[in-house]
């Protein structure tokens, strides 16, 4: 039975991501289904070794001395976020033996018995998060080099490209037997530029249905009506909006962010794990949120759900709702009329024919990598 390695970005975080962590869940299970073994690779990038989730200050985005005092006071359930984590990794994968970096990833063939790599989902492709070009991520490693390896959902989120960078992407793609790529924004560059396989696939979460996801989601949370706001990045228009949504329905508001401040009127809950995230966005009566995977599980529970922009966010997350044909629920003008009717039996049977074929990308890929 072959073995493969999938890659991404998991562990080796400034910040625990659920998004992250179901991506690469819903990655190896469909593998799984395929009839292979499935590895997560504990890679840590060359930029991430300096990083520590549990001391994230130095490193986050946000600078301005409100959003640092408000990540002191979140750092308690900081804490308990990332021992959740960390158990949802090493009970719910089967990892790599040891974790790998830059000076050491060629012994993983060896030391694991590798037989071929995954690289995906996420925004492994966008040069503007990762200083770079990852080497990982672009199969630059001679053990993944020469038909060794296959992108599946790669993103190349918001990157900025100039005219050496453009030179090293066709270089790096073409260390790829094929490329699964998750939006289409680049799929024209690559067909133009390089002789590998290019073709759309959607993220690995949507590969998976949702009763897929019953044994990792945390039974009911609260007895109450609430309003799940889930912010990536801070935006004042979607607190306010959330605010105001709730207070109209009568709902509290359960809210997974950095804004610790809003401890008086909100219940907190960054020290929610992987499995409660899901509960919460299933049992939730509308999610209100900046996150490409947020909306996802939203579409999959049947929650009501508005999405907001978000820095190196807004081409995926507009592509997934065209995807969805779901374009009006990410809102602008938080003043204007917006129906709470979605058609969610809709979604599904236009996400079924993007099912199979990314389904059958992978299959015939994988199938086609041998040592």
């Amino acid at each position: 039975m072959k073995i493969f390695g999938i890659v991404s970005c998991n562990t080796h975080v400034n910040f625990t991501n659920y998004g992250s962590a179901l991506q690469s869940w819903a990655l190896c299970r469909s593998v799984e289904n395929l009839g292979y073994v499935a590895k997560l690779v504990d890679y840590c990038p060359p930029m991430m070794e300096d990083r520590d989730v549990l001391n994230p200050l130095k490193h986050m985005w946000d600078t301005d001395e409100d959003s640092r005092r408000n990540l002191e006071l979140t750092m308690p359930a900081l804490r308990v976020n990332f021992h959740k984590f960390d158990n949802f990794y090493n009970r719910r994968f089967q990892k790599t033996k040891k974790s790998y970096t830059s000076r050491d990833f060629n012994d993983i063939v060896d030391d694991e018995a590798i037989d071929g790599f995954v690289c995906g989902s996420d925004t492994i492709f966008c040069i503007d998060e990762w200083n770079g070009f990852e080497d990982a991520y672009f199969a630059e490693y001679p053990c993944m080099k020469n038909g060794y390896a296959v992108s599946y959902a790669a993103s190349f989120g918001d990157a900025h490209f100039d005219e050496h960078t453009y030179e090293v992407l066709k270089q790096r793609l073409n260390n790829f037997k094929a490329l699964g790529i998750r939006e289409n924004k680049m799929i024209p560059f690559i067909q133009e530029n390089t002789k590998i396989p290019a073709f759309r696939t959607i993220d690995p979460t949507l590969l998976l249905k949702a009763d897929d996801y019953k044994e990792i989601t945390a039974p009911k949370m609260e007895n109450e009506k609430y309003l799940l706001l889930y912010a990536r990045r801070y935006n004042k228009k979607m607190f306010d909006f959330a605010d105001k949504l709730a207070e109209q329905n009568g709902w509290k508001v359960i809210d997974i962010s950095l804004r610790a401040e809003n401890a008086g009127k909100h219940r907190m809950a960054y020290d929610a794990g992987v499995e409660e995230f899901l509960s919460l966005v299933k049992h939730s009566e509308y999610v209100v949120t900046n996150s490409f995977h947020a909306i996802i599980f939203a579409t999959q529970f049947c929650r009501p759900f508005v999405a907001f922009s978000r820095d190196y966010g807004d081409s995926k997350i507009a592509e997934l709702l065209s995807l969805f044909d779901l374009s009006d629920r990410l809102l602008v003008n938080v003043d204007e009329e917006l129906t709470d009717s979605i058609d969610f039996d809709a979604v599904q049977e236009r996400l079924t024919p993007y099912r199979v074929d990314s389904i059958n990308f992978l299959k015939k890929e994988l199938d086609g990598i041998s040592l």
